[in-house]
């Protein structure tokens, strides 16, 4: 937890931090005030915890809370409640995975990615859960392996919104019935009536994303509102989000179709909304669809892959930038802005483990340029709203900093290694202005700390974390 704040004092535009310098292998920060804050030369994309304790005005500090509060900065004693929830679900959260280690690669997709203990890779929020006590996160947090039993809330359908084909089995006549995790029935005010029904027909596999389950016995994932904050935001479902949903489905699968099989993504098969964030639910394909089984195929969440004998390899990596990275950056050129962190975004894997095809999952936060699209002869979906910008700083940071800084620096764990990596991969990819952005620009990140202190400023803050070494031009 202090590695990843103080990944986060090093980078972010933090209005308390005068001026940063290096000596050797310290940083020091010159804050407001006059203090100075000294810790470990910062490596942006480190994944392990390397930061023992960080050093304010002479004083060291081991805690990431009680250096927060020690800082007396703006908002920083709710943030460093936080930082105590985090650090102590992250500590649950280690000992869940520890009780359920085995030593044999998982089967199911659920499997793979309720092996991932840490959560966000750089966010110090990575495990911070409010409102969720500890029984809580045992019975619903996928690294617990826990079984969640779904419940439905019937709604009369004139009251709904409704897109794509809800099916008949969430239907009770004129009703739909939507599902409701079972958090968001005892917590929030307002969902009376929701029923658990008997047997199996609604257990479900949390996911990575907690909110989002597998039902065991198997069809549609379905993700579900979860109104608390995790990690950066919270987790309801807009309605902006429902009634975009099939038309950006249906555009998204059309152009994936274009990546000549490199690329599948998940259809949103329905969706549907009392008028409520609060309750509302997405049903999508599962990504197993388009791996085949029969050939030894499976689907794996790039976020689940950081402590496999894949990501170990440097030539694994390698390979594994040139298809994330020509896939995604020609799907940009096309004219969409892939969020494609490790939780969105899964591999295709032979039995040998060879990255072979991509999958994405979730549309609800990518970038639509209807400019890019008309260079390309292609229709712009029916959409206005948040989803639609041709603001090409705006695309580029969506991508690059989901892909690069985001699964690829996991995957790497070093700027090192991940300077490697693309210098690996370049080569093989379009010479756009995208690429060239990508190869010789600052790298982009949320400054998610920042975000985090400021609840007033709306929408995302970001930083860079500068060019990575061994990288050139492409010719």
């Amino acid at each position: 937890m202090l590695t990843r704040l103080w990944r986060a004092f090093a980078f972010e535009p933090l209005p308390w931090v005068v001026r940063r310098s290096v000596a050797g292998d310290t940083m020091t920060l010159l804050l407001a005030g006059g203090a100075r804050l000294r810790g470990p030369l910062p490596d942006p994309y480190a994944r392990t915890s390397y930061v023992r304790e960080l050093e304010l005005g002479g004083r060291a500090y081991a805690g990431p809370a009680a250096l927060t509060r020690a800082l007396g900065i703006a908002n920083g004693t709710e943030f460093a409640a936080e930082l105590d929830g985090s650090t102590a679900s992250l500590a649950l959260s280690r000992a869940g995975g520890a009780a359920f280690a085995d030593p044999a690669p998982p089967v199911a997709d659920w499997e793979w990615e309720q092996r991932v203990t840490d959560g966000h890779p750089y966010h110090p929020n990575c495990r911070s859960r409010p409102g969720f006590s500890v029984a809580e996160q045992l019975a619903y947090a996928p690294e617990h392996r826990s079984v969640v039993a779904l419940g439905l809330r019937a709604v009369r359908a004139d009251a709904c919104l409704v897109t794509g084909e809800w099916p008949a089995a969430l239907r009770d006549g004129g009703r739909i019935l939507i599902p409701v995790h079972p958090w968001q029935a005892e917590h929030v005010p307002g969902l009376p009536g929701v029923t658990v029904p008997s047997g199996d027909a609604h257990a479900a596999h949390p996911l990575m994303a907690l909110r989002t389950l597998a039902p065991v016995a198997g069809g549609p994932h379905v993700k579900t509102a979860l109104s608390t904050r995790l990690t950066s935001s919270v987790r309801d479902i807009s309605g902006y989000s429902i009634e975009t949903a099939a038309a950006v489905s249906a555009f998204a699968d059309a152009l994936a179709a274009r990546l000549d099989g490199r690329l599948h993504v998940t259809r949103t098969l329905g969706a549907a909304t009392a008028h409520s964030p609060d309750l509302a639910a997405v049903l999508r394909e599962p990504p197993q669809r388009y791996a085949d089984a029969a050939a030894g195929e499976r689907v794996v969440a790039v976020g689940a892959l950081g402590d496999t004998q894949w990501a170990r390899s440097a030539a694994w990596r390698a390979a594994f930038a040139r298809l994330a990275l020509s896939v995604c950056l020609r799907v940009l050129d096309l004219g969409v802005a892939l969020e494609a962190h490790g939780q969105n975004l899964l591999v295709v894997l032979s039995p040998a483990g060879e990255p072979l095809r991509l999958v994405y999952r979730d549309l609800a936060d990518i970038r639509i340029s209807p400019a890019r699209l008309a260079r390309h002869g292609i229709a712009a979906p029916p959409l206005v709203g948040r989803l639609v910008t041709d603001d090409e700083d705006l695309l580029r940071r969506k991508l690059f900093g989901s892909l690069v800084t985001g699964a690829l620096g996991a995957l790497a764990g070093s700027a090192e290694a991940l300077g490697e990596d693309l210098a690996a991969a370049a080569p093989a990819l379009e010479r756009t202005p995208d690429t060239l952005a990508l190869l010789t620009e600052p790298l982009p990140a949320k400054a998610l700390t920042l975000m985090r202190l400021s609840p007033d400023v709306p929408g995302d803050q970001w930083t860079t974390l500068g060019r990575l070494p061994g990288l050139a031009p492409p010719s």
